[in-house]
């Protein structure tokens, strides 16, 4: 696909409105393209309705609502990840995140069993994930967490992540599967729903240590899960644009939602990330209908 540097106005026009629900942005751990207030700021130029902070290591609920009251009409949403860093698969955690207004949950990222031991490699020339120093660097200080567990050896789902299923559920909560492996995700999602949460999303299915197959996806939107395309996953060259495009058709285009996992200062601003997005799906001939969900 060609390469396109900015979006168009009507790109812009298509997402008004919308709100990017993956995000990196200062302050964070590491060097970041812009911080939470500029980035409100201008989602309030550009259109954008809000954006919720993700970070590997800390929690966002209450920098979201300092923003929220600085950046007044800009809507800016916190969340919780499960690593090492807030006690791996902590259900307390997640209790105080809620009560402060957290809106996602991911499941371990940096530090899921599947992040920390796939062999998967990189496609050629693509681009790799900064955390990824952050964590060999941590590692060569000795400071490195216990992998953050979600399943048995059989498979079973553990205990402490119902625990957080259930807490999930009684904020109403949105559950990400983070990392995890594509069995891991499919237990975990099954879980989710037995449970009660209600709204579920599988992060970024074409990252290099998920690339789950198309089956594996009808499954998880089977199940009600719907499956989240990033913008950097083939802006970085981890996946193909062609081949993206196509896992959205097979699945459904009604089943997936899209985010930038934006904020690398070397991507392109994030409030440009789900314009941009729109700009490669109509190229690739989908069309302007709008679906939505989870009002």
């Amino acid at each position: 696909m060609p390469v396109i540097d900015a979006p168009s106005a009507a790109a812009r026009a298509l997402v008004s409105g919308a709100y990017d629900t993956h995000v990196h942005i200062a302050p964070d751990v590491m060097e970041r393209r812009i911080d939470d207030l500029g980035l409100a700021r201008r989602c309030a130029e550009v259109g954008l309705a809000g954006f919720v902070l993700k970070s590997h290591y800390v929690t966002t609920a209450e920098r979201a609502t300092v923003v929220r009251n600085a950046v007044p009409g800009v809507d800016v949403l916190g969340a919780i990840t499960l690593n090492g860093s807030m006690g791996g698969m902590n259900p307390a955690a997640v209790e105080v995140a809620g009560r402060l207004g957290a809106r996602i949950v991911w499941m371990p990222t940096v530090d899921s069993r599947n992040q920390r031991t796939n062999t998967a490699e990189d496609l050629p020339g693509a681009r790799p994930a900064m955390w990824g120093a952050l964590q060999a660097d941590l590692h060569a200080q000795g400071i490195v967490p216990e992998i953050v567990e979600v399943v048995d050896p059989g498979g079973a789902v553990l205990e402490t992540v119902r625990k957080v299923l259930r807490v999930i559920a009684r904020h109403d909560m949105v559950l990400a599967t983070g990392h995890l492996s594509g069995p891991e995700i499919l237990a975990v999602v099954r879980a989710a729903r037995e449970e009660g949460v209600r709204r579920i999303v599988v992060t970024h299915p074409e990252f290099t240590s998920q690339r789950l197959p198309v089956s594996a996806q009808r499954e998880l939107a089977g199940l009600g899960a719907l499956l989240e395309r990033c913008f950097t996953t083939p802006h970085t060259g981890k996946v193909a644009w062609a081949d993206l495009m196509d896992n959205i058709r097979q699945v459904g285009p009604e089943h997936s939602i899209l985010s930038s996992d934006l904020g690398q200062p070397f991507n392109p601003p994030v409030e440009d990330g789900l314009a941009l997005f729109a700009e490669h799906l109509l190229g690739a001939g989908f069309t302007r209908t709008r679906c939505g969900r989870w009002r």
